[in-house]
Order: structure tokens, then sequence, then C-alpha cells
């Protein structure tokens, strides 16, 4: 459950934001908004756009029209740089170095929570005994919970994450939902993407449904 923050301007706003590829619509146009200590499950079926909408608020894909905004200021590179954390179906690290190797990188280059290291946040995911094996040794959930390491260990209070339950056990799903919780209780905010809301525990997130 998440905790009411006292209002402010949107960590995260849209207004009007839509996606079209090759003049077909993706998605749009939606307005929502993303407050500190709020969880927004993004849903629809396969082809919905649900990864392309998290792509446009990564700054991955440019808006076909809308616009986003940050803390209340039109979204930039700058806007984004230390605030946006993405989940995706991909890692988007080096698999022939170890999650440690890649860990330690990617502080190197963004800085680290306080209080925050490579080997407490793989602590804290379970998988701690594979830190220095190579990524492309362990199974898709292995790396899946190196991904969720990368949320803990790197600063940012907007958390982007697609089908983040993909690839977990039972125990798996529900650390995801302890680590959003934990998130949104300190203030952070969370975009879900998610096929349904079964394995999504909060009961007071907000939901965007999209039609594919």
């Amino acid at each position: 459950m998440t905790t009411p923050f006292a209002p402010s301007a949107p960590l995260l706003s849209a207004h009007r934001l839509a996606y079209s590829r090759d003049d077909e619509p993706v998605f749009g146009p939606l307005d929502f908004s993303l407050r500190p200590g709020e969880t927004v499950l993004v849903e629809g079926d396969n082809g919905s756009g649900k990864t392309t909408l998290l792509r446009v608020l990564a700054g991955m894909l440019p808006p076909g029209e809308g616009e986003i905004r940050f803390d209340g200021r039109p979204a930039s590179r700058d806007s984004r740089n230390g605030r946006v954390l993405w989940l995706g179906h991909r890692l988007g690290m080096n698999e022939s170095l170890s999650a440690r190797e890649n860990l330690d990188f990617l502080a190197g280059l963004y800085g680290q929570r306080d209080g925050a290291s490579t080997a407490s946040v793989m602590e804290r995911v379970g998988i701690e005994a594979w830190l220095d094996e190579p990524l492309r040794t362990l199974s898709a959930g292995q790396k899946k919970r190196v991904g969720l390491a990368r949320l803990l260990l790197l600063p940012g209070d907007i958390w982007l994450l697609d089908e983040p339950y993909a690839n977990l056990d039972r125990h798996g799903i529900d650390l995801v939902n302890a680590l959003i919780a934990a998130h949104c209780n300190t203030g952070g905010a969370a975009l879900v993407t998610s096929h349904g809301a079964v394995r999504f525990a909060d009961p007071n997130a907000r939901h965007i449904h999209l039609d594919a």
C-alpha cells in the first residue's frame, strides 16, 4: 500500500500524448499524471502500445503528439537524467560481464543511492551468490533480478517497469511488489505495465487501459 504525500506538481504528467507508427495510431491521446508515492498500472493486450508508451516517457522514442512534463516542466534529456529508471524485457547490460561489473559500471556513470552498494542490492533481490557470474550464464529469472538490483542501486524517483513480473516465480513476484511499495513509501513513483492486475498487489493504484 502506498503512502499519501502532500499535494505537489506531478513527478511526471502527460497531456494529449499519442504515438503513431507508419501513420497508424499505436496509443493515445492520453492524459495522466504520476505523483510521489503513487503507482499507475498500464494494462492492455499485446499490441496495445504499453511498451511503446513507456519508451516514449523514457525518451527512447519521440512523442507523436502531446506533451510530457517532469515536475511541471517540459520533458528534456536533462529533466530525465537521474530521475527515470527503466526496466524492460532486455537488461541492456553486457552479458559477457558479471552482475558486479555491470552494476559497478552503471553506478560509476550515474551515481548510486545513499547506503546502497552492489553487494547489498544483489543480496536484497536474493541472488548474491551469482554476483560474479557472467550474465549469459544466468537464467531469465536471475537476469530479471539483476535488473531489479539496478533499480535499487541507481538514484531515480520514477520507475518505468515494463512487465516486471515476467520470468519470475511466486517469490519473485512478491519481491517486485515489495520493492515497488518500498519505493513509493519513500516518495518515489512507478508506472507499471501488465497484461492484467492479477499479480499486482497495490489496491490503491490507478489504472490506465490501452486498447489494441
